[in-house]
């Protein structure tokens, strides 16, 4: 009985895990009146003709933004790489920082539909955590209180360099998943109870 009761477990823990993914998340727009397709992939990827212009855009489909932020600064940051958001962050940004309609895909390159609400993180990023940063050895060592990425585990299966930076560096995919893979709120890579996500990286 009792091993039956664990399998049972185990299946419905299995369903709920295959369950977890972008359809019904916070980045399905499938049912978004400005997506006309009904589709959930589209509104950001492509098979054919995809955006080449920024660097490790995965077949990209979206308009990319070409807003100038105001970036973060702080007297205890050693970054000395940090510029205007780039890679990754800059796809991110292509719906979060509201110069771009979500609708604004495929060719379309209006913005009748601009991101609204606490995703909208617009061109000030003063206040935001800072992206498109190079994340080493180097820097965790003269900052003090940050842990080596290239041997420090991530607790997502391997190092923070190989499982959470993007050619080494700090991306806003660092901390969040898109496709919502974990099924954690706020599309996270992993849990941040307790700070947890936070203290992958900072040794505090």
């Amino acid at each position: 009985m009792k091993k039956l009761l664990v399998i049972c477990i185990g299946l419905v823990m299995a369903g709920a895990v295959m369950a977890q993914g972008i359809a019904g998340s916070a980045h399905d727009f499938s049912g978004d009146t400005w997506n006309s397709t009904g589709q959930i992939c589209i509104t950001c990827h492509t098979p054919h003709n995809a955006d080449t212009t920024v660097s490790g855009a995965p077949l990209w489909n979206h308009q990319v933004t070409t807003a100038t932020f105001t970036l973060y600064s702080s007297t205890t940051l050693d970054a000395n790489d940090l510029g205007q958001p780039d890679g990754v962050s800059k796809l991110c940004l292509s719906c979060h920082d509201g110069t771009v309609g979500l609708e604004a895909f495929g060719g379309v390159n209006t913005v009748t539909d601009p991101i609204t609400g606490t995703a909208l993180l617009g061109t000030d990023l003063a206040n935001d955590h800072p992206v498109s940063f190079t994340y080493n050895t180097s820097l965790a060592t003269t900052d003090g209180e940050l842990y080596d990425p290239s041997t420090v585990n991530s607790g997502l299966g391997s190092t923070i360099d190989a499982d959470m930076l993007y050619s080494g560096k700090m991306e806003c995919s660092s901390c969040h998943d898109v496709h919502n893979t974990p099924g954690i709120a706020k599309l996270l890579v992993k849990s941040n109870a307790a700070s947890a996500l936070c203290l992958t990286c900072h040794n505090k």
